[in-house]
């Protein structure tokens, strides 16, 4: 079947796969409601009942009709604004009736709603329409033409076959794709009947014809190769070999559908004949096919060659292969080429197999060069614990770049018993240009440790015998980490450490993600005497009372705590915006306090009236009282006016 068919039925099935779920839920309505017979959705066609209801009622005699309904349904067929209704439950009521209405039909209708009848016939299959049909190949109406050449191929029989094959050459060229399309149906058919020969004679008829347009030529081509069997491969090589690129694209994916060593030998051979643009694509093919018998042929093709083959050659191996491909995979990981290099290692660390690990942990003990950074990015990727004692001793290796990638791969992989070492490389590190890369591998182990409190104990322990720089690498990753003990740590340095560890913690509490920093910010924001330090730990703090998740009255009670910790405007324009959007009762005499202050008298009038407009009838005596004071304090007119008017409102 053409893609284009394919997704064609596709669309079908889903609709008919959603008309069924629809069905019982119909079903239940009607349950639900008076039940109606057959007879009395038949006496609303045959009424003066409007084009809806006919319709629905269409609808409804899809699931009860019978070929009582059949005759209310064919007078409907003239109908232009019913037909296509109509034609809905013909094409599913069973038995011949249907199929007799329908053929009356062809001779009664023209243009758009003979090519419906025309279309309901070919879903009916009806093999005793083809003698009308027939006719219908050469009709002036283009659209007639093309719906009888179709419907045919879906009838399919021989009598609908022979005519279909007779017209490939005589039909007007307009309708010759219809009749080619038709063809390719009946071929189908006839496929999956078990004649394999009558249909690879039928796909040949099409993909030789003339006149004949290239989709169906393609459609044509994939069927022959598929009705031979093991005899179309050499059909299938004629296809890998053509210069023209669609008839290349359809022997590739038809090699995909057929099994069989021999298409695998057949494709392995052509990787050799066909041009380098092309053998990218035909690796493609092979990785498809799932067959590993072209595994020795890819190894090769991913050894020499241009780089865009061996790249997708490299990409294909753990489709295929196995611990066994991993020395080849790492000679080639050694390539000049970086690109190439760089693919060996992904297939390294994308390679399946129970023993791979195990193959490239012993491996990684006595390898050297490159092939040893590619171990060790492997080990890192794939997360392979029994790596660890190999990657202690590398971290210790002559190769700045062994050392480097060590320590990332010990960060993906050390447990908890041996992440003391990394804790110690931070601590003191014997590399000092290496401080980052050990601070990131520490951080990346601790956040994806189990127990992140034991973690963090074990950092915080550090910590007291660690110099300054170390201290602060400390506190980023307990920062990364979270969780309680971190959050302690973290609150302690911003309070009584140094000054890199005061800016380094203080930034890490404000970003802090959940609700338990908030009293720790609001501490160290009254405690620290550093305005910087103070500035930052409010804001944060007004920041988990504006953005985290809360009760609207949490958050008020922490704007509540938080204005006599502010000392700038700034931060006072914060607590108006969080309680603007928490227009509660306790929130207006908040927002009323901030009156007072000249710079802050329209924004806060504003916010009063907005809290006040939420809670006036909760609270009237408050609200007159608050909109007095806005008034007072003067601010907008708008604003004023608003005031004036809750004020009056209040009263009543």
């Amino acid at each position: 079947m053409s893609k284009l068919r394919f997704h064609a039925s596709l669309v079908l099935l889903i609709g008919a796969v959603a008309a069924l779920y629809t069905l019982p839920a119909r079903a239940a309505e009607d349950a639900n409601a008076t039940p109606v017979s057959e007879d009395q959705l038949i006496r609303v066609l045959e009424s003066a009942a409007d084009p809806a209801e006919k319709a629905m009622t269409c609808k409804r005699l899809v699931v009860y009709g019978t070929g009582q309904a059949v005759p209310a349904l064919a007078a409907l067929l003239p109908d232009k604004e019913l037909s296509s209704w109509a034609r809905l439950p013909l094409e599913a009521i069973p038995g011949p009736a249907a199929d007799a209405a329908l053929r009356e039909a062809l001779g009664k209708l023209e243009g758009r709603l003979l090519v419906g009848v025309i279309n309901s016939i070919g879903v009916r299959r009806d093999g005793q329409a083809v003698d009308s049909l027939a006719p219908r190949l050469t009709d002036a109406d283009l659209e007639v033409a093309t719906a009888a050449a179709v419907a045919l191929g879906r009838i399919g029989n021989a009598a609908a076959t022979t005519v279909l094959e007779q017209a490939l050459t005589s039909a007007p060229a307009a309708v010759r794709g219809a009749v080619a399309e038709g063809c390719v149906y009946c071929a189908e058919q006839l496929l999956a009947a078990g004649d394999g020969a009558a249909a690879a004679s039928l796909y040949d008829k099409v993909r030789t014809t003339a006149e004949i347009p290239p989709t169906r030529i393609l459609e044509a081509t994939r069927g022959a190769i598929v009705a031979r069997g093991a005899d179309g491969l050499p059909l299938l090589v004629e296809q890998l070999e053509s210069a023209d690129r669609a008839l290349f694209g359809i022997g590739l994916s038809t090699a995909r559908e057929l099994p069989g060593s021999d298409v695998t030998a057949t494709l392995v051979a052509e990787l050799q004949k066909v041009a380098p643009e092309r053998q990218p694509l035909l690796l493609l093919a092979l990785a498809d096919r799932g067959d590993a018998a072209a595994l020795p042929a890819v190894l090769e093709a991913a050894k020499s060659g241009p780089a865009v083959t061996r790249i997708a050659a490299l990409g294909v191996v753990p489709r295929l292969g196995d611990a066994a491909c991993i020395g080849t995979l790492l000679e080639i990981a050694a390539a000049d080429d970086a690109e190439v290099a760089q693919a060996a290692r992904e297939a390294l660390q994308a390679l399946p197999g129970d023993n791979v690990d195990a193959e490239l942990v012993t491996r990684l003990s006595q390898a050297e060069g490159k092939a040893r950074l590619a171990l060790i990015a492997a080990a890192e990727q794939r997360r392979i614990v029994a790596a660890v004692p190999a990657l202690l001793t590398a971290i210790d290796d002559a190769s700045a770049d062994v050392r480097t990638a060590a320590l990332a791969a010990l960060g993906a992989t050390v447990t908890a018993n041996d992440l003391p070492v990394l804790i110690t490389r931070v601590v003191k590190t014997p590399y000092p240009n290496e401080a980052a890369d050990a601070k990131q591998a520490l951080l990346t182990a601790c956040v994806r440790m189990p127990d992140r409190e034991a973690c963090a104990n074990l950092l915080i322990g550090a910590m007291h015998q660690a110099p300054s720089t170390a201290q602060v690498a400390i506190i980023e990753v307990l920062g990364a980490m979270g969780g309680p003990q971190a959050l302690g740590a973290l609150a302690a340095a911003a309070k009584e450490g140094n000054t890199d560890l005061k800016e380094t913690s203080s930034r890490l509490l404000g970003e802090w993600m959940t609700t338990d920093a908030g009293p720790v910010l609001l501490d160290v924001a009254k405690s620290v005497s550093e305005q910087k330090y103070k500035i930052r730990a409010l804001r944060g703090y007004l920041r988990i009372a504006k953005q985290i998740e809360l009760r609207p009255e949490t958050r008020v009670e922490m704007c509540q705590k938080a204005l006599p910790v502010c000392q700038r405007d700034e931060e006072r324009t914060l607590v108006l915006q969080v309680l603007e959007l928490n227009p509660i009762a306790p929130a207006l005499p908040l927002a009323v306090s901030l009156l007072e202050r000249p710079s802050l008298k329209d924004e806060a009038g504003r916010v009063a009236v907005v809290i006040a407009e939420k809670v006036i009838d909760a609270d009237k005596a408050a609200v007159a009282q608050a909109m007095q004071q806005v008034v007072a304090a003067g601010g907008t007119p708008e604003v004023v006016d608003r005031a004036k008017a809750l004020a009056e409102q209040a009263k009543r």
